[in-house]
Parts: C-alpha cells; structure tokens; sequence
C-alpha cells in the first residue's frame, strides 16, 4: 500500500495526539490518558516560556496548567520519571518493562561513566544507598558535602551526585519528587508501588511490548524508527521482531510519499491502514509546539514527512546561530507553518522574530490565528501580555 504525504501528515499527527481540536481538563484522569497515549513526554528544564514538558501537554489541552502534572508523579504515583532518549515521565503501568533500561544501563553506564567521570562514583553507590535506606529522600546537593567540587552548580557531578544518577538510572533509586526542578531521590520501593514491582517480564516479553507499544504510537515506521522510539531495544531485536510480525501478517509493507515526493518504505499494522478513513483532519488552528515535542523528536522523521527542518540553537554560539536560543515551531493544519522565537519579558510574553515557511503567506486572517494562540499561551504561563520587536516579521530563511 502507498500513501499520499497528506495521509502520512493526518496519519502522524493523529498518532501524536495533534490530530483533534485541542480539549479536555488537562489533569487527573485525562492527563494521564493523555501521556499513555504518547507513551512519555520530554523532561527539560529550559523554561523561556514554560518547560518542555509543559508546553507540550499544553498543545494537546489548553486547559493544562503546570501544576497539574505533580500529582500523578508525587501523590497517585501513576507516572514515574525515568529515561526515554532523554528524561522523560513516563506511565507507572510501563514500569515493569523499564527492567530491561535498568540491567541495561547497569551495564552500559558502569563502563561509559568510569571513563567520563573516572573511578570515584563506584565507590560511593553502597554508602550513597545506605544513606537514602537510613535517612529518606535526598537531593544531590545533600550528597557528598565533603567531595571537591568545581562550582556547585547544575553539571558539578561529584562522586556522590554521579552514584545518586548511576542508582536511578539502574533501576535502584527512583525519583520521588522534584524540588526547584531538582530531583528528590528516593529507594524505589518506597516510590513505585508493590503491585507494579511484583511484575516481572521476561527480556522476550520486554522487547515485544516495547516494539507492538511503538508501533502503536507512531503509525508506520521502521525497524530503526520503532528501536529509536524508547531507546531500549537494539536496532537489530527491532528488525528481527518486525520480520517475525511480517510473516505472520501482524504488520504489512507501505511505501510513504515524503514531502520531497520521495518514497520510504515502512510498516504500519493492517488495522492501522483500514481505519485510515477514520483519522481526523488536524484542526486549522495554529499551535506553538515545544522544540522537545514528540512529533519533532525524531528531527529526520519529521523534516522527511514536513519539509521541516529544525535544530534547537542553545548550544550554538549566538553570533552562528540561523534562528535563536530557543525558537518554537508553529504547527498549522498538517504543517509547520514557520517558526517563533520568544520568552518572558517580565509580565509579558515577548515576541523577538516570526520567520513563516518558504510557501507560507503570512496575511491578516494567519496573524489573527497566531495572535490569539499567542494571548492563550501567555495565560498559560501566567503572564499578562503579549508584546512585539519593532523587526518581528523576518523573510523566510
């Protein structure tokens, strides 16, 4: 089966949860239903205008508000946070078959963090371990007060901070809260409840879940793709569970019409492809979307599918930058319609530059569209207004 670019485009964002008019309370039990759906979503800690995690709650439910997501992770524990291709917060229902990242990891950041940080850290995991049993959650600035440190700040892993990350990522330690954005470590037991830890997947039923779970959330894919979405499973248990789902017809071939009329060759699940006519039009409105937003995580995939190009600018020196520090795509329909780059500016949400997309005219009736997603964006991080550079309206780049 082929399809067309628009049904890939309708497709994908359907399975990213952009495919319907954005509605519903945006906490408690549709906030959740909301994250397994998208399977996790992004941690981050920039926050020019809310963080990554926010802002993309908030495309899908303009009712979320940032207070909202604590209590699925502090109180009713049905999110855990732990490790997608970054930090992420992640359905607690998921837990067990994050087993596999935990021995995994075990393994893997043994020998990569004896390399980076030296021999230090290993030393420090029973006594880090004995400390959290004994005395309860703690912080990594509560750890290792008598460690050499360089500065105190955010990256300054001493030997203590690096065990505390070593022991969460290994599936020992969880996190129990954040405090100022700061991870608040906490013996996994006492995090994540019994039910969920009496659950013990085989590696074989770990990787199958994780495979058929993203497929489901990404429409059609490719081994690569499927591999890439949790980062668990190898690239080469991901092309063997698909050549198994292909013989016995669970998944089937389809070729995909790229935006540069292109042809890629994927998978997708039969029922996916019959139920094609059911998938929604995306709505008209225009939408910021984060930069850490699952539709743009795979950056390939989704300048294949958009003709987007996009690479987040922080670590970029100013004066090499194309766009900005931290610039948001703006989703339009089934496209991106160009790009914003803006932040607080005291009460105000302050627009620095607007560059459209090569074929986008940016007329009046687009600019309604924008500014009304720009006053409820601006509600939503608490701020009072909206206000504009004197040279906001750039030339497509």
């Amino acid at each position: 089966m082929r399809l067309s670019n628009g049904t890939a485009r309708r497709l994908f964002l359907h399975a990213h949860g952009l495919g319907e008019t954005p509605s519903g309370p945006g906490k408690g039990a549709d906030l959740l239903a909301l994250i397994q759906e998208l399977g996790f979503v992004q941690v981050d800690s920039v926050r020019t205008v809310e963080r990554a995690h926010d802002m993309i709650l908030f495309a899908r439910r303009p009712a979320y508000r940032p207070a909202h997501l604590a209590p699925l992770l502090e109180r009713d524990r049905s999110l855990f946070e732990h490790w997608t291709h970054d930090a992420a917060v992640i359905p607690t229902d998921f837990w067990p078959h994050w087993r596999l990242r935990f021995a995994r990891d075990r393994h893997r950041l043994a020998e990569r963090w004896r390399k980076w940080r030296g021999d230090g850290f290993h030393g420090k995991l029973e006594e880090v371990l004995a400390h959290v049993r004994d005395h309860g959650p703690v912080t990594s600035g509560e750890m290792g007060q008598d460690e050499g440190r360089s500065s105190g700040g955010w990256w300054d892993w001493h030997p203590s901070k690096t065990a505390l990350e070593f022991l969460w990522r290994s599936g020992a330690l969880s996190v129990t809260r954040r405090e100022g954005f700061r991870k608040v470590y906490d013996l996994t037991e006492r995090v994540v409840p019994e039910g969920i830890r009496a659950h013990r997947p085989s590696e074989a039923d770990s990787i199958d879940w994780l495979c058929h779970a993203a497929l489901d959330r990404l429409g059609f894919a490719t081994s690569g793709e499927i591999a890439a979405f949790w980062d668990i499973v190898t690239p080469t248990e991901a092309k063997d569970w698909l050549a198994a789902q292909a013989k016995r017809s669970a998944v089937v071939p389809v070729t995909v019409t790229q935006a540069d009329g292109g042809l890629r060759q994927c998978h997708a699940r039969p029922e996916t492809l019959d139920a094609l006519s059911d998938v929604p039009d995306p709505p008209g409105r225009l939408r910021v979307l984060s930069p850490f937003d699952p539709a743009l995580r795979d950056r390939k995939r989704a300048e294949r599918l958009f003709g987007f190009h996009y690479r987040i600018e922080i670590f970029t020196p100013a004066p090499q930058r194309r766009y900005g520090y931290y610039v948001f795509p703006l989703l339009e329909g089934d496209r991106l319609a160009g790009r914003i780059d803006m932040a607080r500016a005291g009460d105000a949400l302050h627009v620095a530059a607007l560059w459209p997309e090569r074929g986008i005219r940016w007329g009046a009736g687009r600019q309604d569209r924008l500014e009304a997603e720009l006053h409820r964006t601006a509600r939503f991080a608490g701020l009072e207004r909206v206000t504009w550079a004197d040279d906001w309206r750039r030339d497509p780049l």
